[in-house]
């Protein structure tokens, strides 16, 4: 297999905020297809392949439709940040019962595209509620993973925000082939290319204070979608040190 750029289909794509975190990882990539489902979203990550902050890439709308058989085998990874309503605390916690519970097709889509590893996210509700299925599914699926609990504030951020966050690999290859060399050769790509990230994968790293927007300001334009988008999205920084820790801890244990 070839490490030196790694082909990532996006699930529930949001802004990017995961991708964006890979980068920060240091894992050379480029998404091949993007899926989501959120007009705003699809704007924005349109709106950032024009500036050229993402490699340009189509965008399927409709995950249940996707057809992944046509990847089988071309793929290296798949993202997904799927929709975490029916695991939150905030909603009615209806887990697997929630229409909006997109797993079960993900993890069709896993099965049939054959990527040798996944990356995933959701919030914290998702351990009581899911997160067990999720686990068994990927390892009926072949797939050996690791999963932890990280928080926003753990790379400089001032608000916690925490997020579960699952790394995993196929059975078939060890995990220091799939990320050999990785990390220099992202980094090495990032300086080649425009780029809206800042370097805070560790903890304690400085993290620049946005300004205050009052979430009932007049004037701001697509004033809703955006604190929409924002609240589901990944953190890159925070993303960024949830792929590299379970990533070691995945190498360590061979």
């Amino acid at each position: 297999m070839d490490n030196t750029k790694q082909s990532i289909v996006s699930f529930c794509s949001g802004y990017g905020g995961i991708e964006r975190g890979l980068e920060l990882a240091g894992i050379l990539h480029r998404v091949v297809t993007h899926v989501e489902i959120e007009a705003f979203s699809v704007a924005v990550l349109v709106k950032e392949m024009e500036k050229g902050y993402l490699d340009a890439s189509p965008i399927w709308t409709n995950l249940k439709t996707f057809p992944a058989k046509q990847f089988c085998g071309k793929v290296h990874g798949i993202t997904a940040g799927y929709p975490c309503q029916p695991f939150s605390v905030a909603g009615s916690q209806k887990g697997k019962d929630d229409p909006r519970h997109l797993w079960p097709y993900i993890l069709d889509h896993i099965k049939a595209i054959k990527p040798a590893w996944v990356f995933l996210e959701n919030v914290r509700g998702h351990v009581k509620n899911g997160l067990r299925e999720v686990l068994a599914d990927l390892g009926e699926a072949d797939y050996r993973s690791s999963w932890e609990i990280f928080s926003a504030k753990e790379v400089g951020a001032p608000h916690r925000r925490e997020r579960v966050f699952v790394l995993a690999h196929a059975n078939s290859i060890r995990p220091q082939r799939i990320w050999q060399n990785s990390n220099q050769k992202g980094r090495e790509r990032q300086e080649e290319r425009p780029s809206r990230l800042r370097d805070g994968t560790g903890r304690g790293s400085h993290w620049e204070i946005e300004p205050a927007v009052g979430r009932v300001a007049n004037g701001i334009t697509n004033r809703v979608d955006r604190l929409r988008i924002l609240g589901n999205g990944v953190v890159p920084q925070q993303a960024a040190f949830a792929f590299t820790t379970l990533k070691n801890k995945l190498q360590n244990e061979f």
